[in-house]
């Protein structure tokens, strides 16, 4: 069983990477999309967004990210995935899921659902384009306004050269309003002969083991379930290897969490602008609230704070010191 952290704009980003994977129990991570219009991205776009990339691709704990990259024109994605390919990322992924109105509108995204064929001839343009080691995936919704295309898609993707195939179980009119049709999985994999990863409304151990019994498949990618409980994923291998769940001192409660909070805190003090900084905290606070108690107390602390001075010092942190940033170099 492969365990992998998902894409998700504005909230799964390196810093959160760092922390998530530092708890365990996750084999691979998949950055935020990398936005592909019509021109050669400098390296700098893809080191600010995947700073893995100066780490072996891999984060501070030694897991790889895969980097993810959003468009809709073969030729200028082929062009970036070269690009990207040369600053040695774990693999590279391709976007066909965002649900964003701003993305649709411009063609990218779920949007690109609703043509299976150019599906595939983006792929074979990046498959093309990049060494024949380098993993080519792809991550996927049912569809657009409905499912009616999701097998000639995933068909379309697996035809492009993609190795592996992540499909979220909802369509962009769903949005992520539960639930996800995770019977409709056990459809696409049925269609294709490449592995299929089962995501969406992921968030406890019971969801994850009724998610691969219904799917079919046995992997799995966490998004918002993971940030709110970062122990889920080793609750989850814990539960299939044992047949049983996990209790007792194996999962990290909320004291194993304060200082990785310190951690997070440190690598937005050193990355993010100041003016966002106590949001950053605040967004994943509101995500922990829904697991323990304690972070509702925490959250409700600093959610009229919005100088980072003051939620420094509400953490214990004395000005100018740092926790450790690895990925800062």
């Amino acid at each position: 069983m492969n365990i992998l952290l998902a894409p998700m704009e504005g909230l799964l980003d390196f810093a959160l990477r760092d922390i998530l994977t530092r708890v365990g129990g996750i084999d691979r991570c998949v950055s935020e999309f990398i936005r592909v219009t019509d021109q050669l991205l400098p390296e700098r776009v893809f080191y600010r967004i995947v700073p893995e990339l100066r780490h072996a691709g891999l984060t501070p704990a030694g897991v790889p990210v895969r980097a993810q990259l959003l468009g809709s024109d073969p030729a200028c994605l082929a062009d970036n995935a070269a690009r990207l390919a040369g600053l040695g990322p774990a693999g590279i992924d391709l976007n066909f899921g965002c649900p964003a109105k701003i993305v649709n509108r411009h063609g990218g995204g779920a949007a690109l659902l609703q043509e299976p064929e150019l599906l595939e001839r983006i792929v074979a343009a990046v498959r093309r384009a990049v060494p024949a080691d380098m993993p080519v995936s792809a991550k996927m919704r049912l569809g657009f306004e409905d499912d009616s295309l999701a097998l000639d898609c995933a068909q379309a993707l697996a035809a492009g050269g993609a190795c592996e195939l992540v499909v979220h179980a909802r369509t962009k009119a769903h949005g992520y309003r539960p639930p996800a049709y995770w019977d409709r999985i056990a459809d696409i994999r049925a269609a294709v002969s490449i592995p299929v990863v089962a995501n969406g409304e992921i968030w406890t151990v019971d969801d994850a083991l009724r998610c691969r019994e219904v799917s079919g498949s046995a992997d799995l990618m966490l998004g918002r379930g993971i940030v709110t409980d970062p122990g889920l994923a080793l609750a989850i291998r814990y539960a299939v290897q044992h047949g049983t769940p996990a209790h007792g001192t194996s999962l990290p409660g909320w004291p194993e969490l304060q200082p990785l909070l310190h951690i997070f805190w440190g690598l937005i003090e050193a990355h993010i602008e100041p003016r966002h900084r106590a949001g950053r905290l605040k967004q994943w606070l509101n995500f922990l609230r829904r697991r323990f108690p304690e972070a509702e107390e925490a959250y409700q602390s600093v959610r009229t704070i919005t100088d980072s001075r003051a939620i420094s010092a509400w953490l214990g942190i004395e000005e100018g010191a740092q926790a450790a940033m690895p990925l800062a170099a």
